[in-house]
């Protein structure tokens, strides 16, 4: 149910991190590790299932719309999820 603004202590701008101010240009994360990450935690933290999945409710998205700027690698494993990391300009050189 909607409610009025307010009803709110504070509200604040919805800013989110762009991929280079998140992520390690060397490094490849899931999706897992990406959704602590916009939290300000260490991508190994440890926090409940239920907390993940609020987390990954930001972090889906996020990839979505930032994909033109991120490379993905394959699960290293079919029951492991995949990696997404910074597209940089080495990698377009490569491809080109």
């Amino acid at each position: 149910m909607p409610r009025p603004k307010s009803s709110f202590e504070g509200l604040y701008p919805c800013d989110f991190y762009e991929p280079e101010e998140l992520l390690d240009a060397d490094k490849m994360y899931t999706v897992y590790e990406i959704a602590r990450l916009m939290q300000g935690l260490e991508p190994d933290a440890a926090i409940d299932e239920e907390t993940e999945e609020i987390l990954l409710d930001w972090a889906i998205p996020w990839v979505m719309r930032n994909s033109e700027n991120l490379v993905i690698a394959e699960p290293p494993s079919e029951d492991e999820p995949g990696y997404y990391g910074l597209l940089t300009e080495d990698l377009v050189e490569s491809d080109e």
